[in-house]
């Protein structure tokens, strides 16, 4: 077994505090890497916190994973010990369904395996990226370039995968008019991504401190909400519309951005159901969708693209010991615009 420490909550209600854990060893296809930086995600408050439903504890969180490989198992061929390599949302699937015969395995039918919080085909709970190491096979690990800086790139393995594969899938690009809802760690990534394909993007927040910023990563024009009437000047003009907000929202302000047959896509997942004015989708055959992070093919695609258009996250590093701290702060959306947990910090007192 490899030995590991992370930090974990305990329950629902409980601090995350250090923790020591075992590992599986490495079997044929299997990958060990170091981690040296872990993105923080909502997901992960929403899990730990248990808002979900379903936590299993103690829960290591994590799902933004940079690190270097150590060890590779002895039917491995992907990877080599020392290059540098990124983990998502999920660690394996069933790769026998329709979906992850498509190279969807986000989707599989009988459940891909998340990166931490449930069991895996050996019986073992998952634990993920706020530790300094993590063992899975090669197929769900990702070439991450030396170009870029590996703590800007961990939130790609979650919030850039998660905004990039909508908007690729429903083809933004040049010609086309996007809305993206929200400015959060989510939303700086969908409007770069949208920005740098082309297609005319609108930023739509709350904050009107945070224009500078829309502005300076693409955003053609900024739009507050909030003000009735400036979103009455944007009615029906938009041919898709990325929402990736995860608090409560009423969702029947921004449906009617949509052109006829325009898409409307969630990417945001709060954890209350919204209520939809029928009338706001079938008057003009407007869409309503949702998507969630990509395959793995698409990841890694992903990931070359940004290292060739030079598109990372904003971040703010922090060290292990202020993951509570963040949490928090991330609730209070007080964060540009996505924290990453420097894994060295395991090492400090």
């Amino acid at each position: 077994m490899t030995q590991s420490r992370g930090y974990a909550a305990q329950q629902s209600t409980t601090p995350l505090a250090p923790y020591s854990f075992s590992r599986r060893d490495l079997t044929g296809h299997d990958v060990a890497v170091e981690i040296e930086f872990c993105g923080v995600c909502h997901s992960d408050i929403h899990s730990a916190r248990n808002e979900w439903g379903n936590a299993v504890y103690p829960m290591v969180p994590g799902h933004e994973i940079v690190g270097r490989v150590t060890a590779v198992g002895s039917d491995a061929s992907k990877f080599k010990a020392g290059d540098r390599v990124g983990v998502g949302v999920i660690v394996d699937s069933c790769r026998t369904c329709p979906s992850c015969k498509a190279g969807e395995e986000q989707y599989c039918e009988v459940g891909a395996t998340l990166t931490y919080g449930v069991k895996d085909r050996y019986g073992e709970t998952t634990y993920g990226g706020y530790s300094n190491n993590i063992v899975t096979d090669e197929h769900f690990v990702h070439s991450v370039s030396e170009k870029l800086d590996p703590a800007r790139v961990a939130p790609l393995l979650c919030a850039g995968i998660t905004t990039y594969s909508p908007l690729r899938h429903w083809k933004v690009g040049p010609g086309k008019k996007v809305g993206v809802v929200g400015l959060g760690g989510l939303g700086h990534m969908g409007l770069k991504f949208a920005h740098s394909f082309g297609a005319h993007v609108v930023q739509f927040t709350t904050s009107t401190s945070k224009t500078a910023d829309a502005k300076r990563m693409g955003a053609d024009d900024v739009v507050l909400s909030s003000d009735p009437d400036a979103m009455k000047k944007e009615a029906s003009s938009f041919d898709f519309v990325l929402d990736t907000v995860s608090a409560v929202h009423d969702l029947n302000a921004y449906l009617p951005l949509l052109k006829r047959d325009g898409v409307y896509c969630q990417v945001g997942l709060p954890d209350q159901p919204p209520t939809i004015f029928m009338g706001n989708l079938i008057f003009k055959r407007r869409y309503l969708t949702g998507s969630i992070i990509g395959g793995m093919n698409e990841t890694q695609e992903m990931l070359d693209y940004c290292a060739e258009h030079n598109i990372t996250s904003d971040v703010e590093v922090i060290p292990i010991q202020q993951i509570n701290e963040a949490f928090e702060r991330v609730l209070k959306a007080d964060v540009k615009y996505r924290f990453v947990i420097d894994m060295a910090s395991l090492n400090e007192p």
